[in-house]
């Protein structure tokens, strides 16, 4: 079991919280606009990759389970795992990107860098280690192929 106390949806719903106060709280002297689009773009990728991932798992007959990753019967790297090794915390980045870019507020930045740092250090990297434990050199050899985010 990790040593993770936070789960990452609970992670990613505290930073788009946060998105959200900071856009209603700061004055808009400067706006990120980049249209409808990009959000609504930016955000349907997010769900492709978060989709793609569960998908890949259910397939596989894996456990999804953030805090035990020992759990997992196998290593997963097809799908969207060839694009990324955390297609799911891809996916929750992606959306909240989306919702920095819908929102406007760019001291929003500063919770998405937070997102990152924190995913890699409390979540992903220990991960890694239970899956190095796990898998030993098929794990390495995916994770030389393949990067962390994408």
């Amino acid at each position: 079991m990790l040593k993770l106390k936070v789960p990452p949806a609970v992670v990613f719903f505290i930073c788009i919280g946060l998105m959200w106060v900071l856009d209603r709280q700061i004055p808009d002297w400067f706006v990120i606009d980049l249209g409808e689009w990009v959000p609504k773009i930016i955000l349907g990728i997010g769900i492709f990759f978060g989709l793609g991932g569960i998908i890949q798992f259910m397939k596989n007959k894996t456990s999804v389970d953030p805090h035990h990753p020992e759990k997992a019967s196998m290593l997963v790297t097809s799908g969207v795992y060839n694009f990324s090794r955390n297609p799911m915390y891809l996916a929750m980045f992606l959306i909240l990107l989306g919702g920095l870019l819908k929102f406007g507020e760019p001291a929003g930045l500063i919770v998405l860098i937070f997102y990152v740092w924190y995913m890699n250090e409390f979540q992903i990297k220990p991960e890694e280690e239970v899956m190095t434990q796990k898998f030993g050199e098929e794990f390495m050899k995916y994770k030389s192929k393949v990067r962390r985010w994408l």
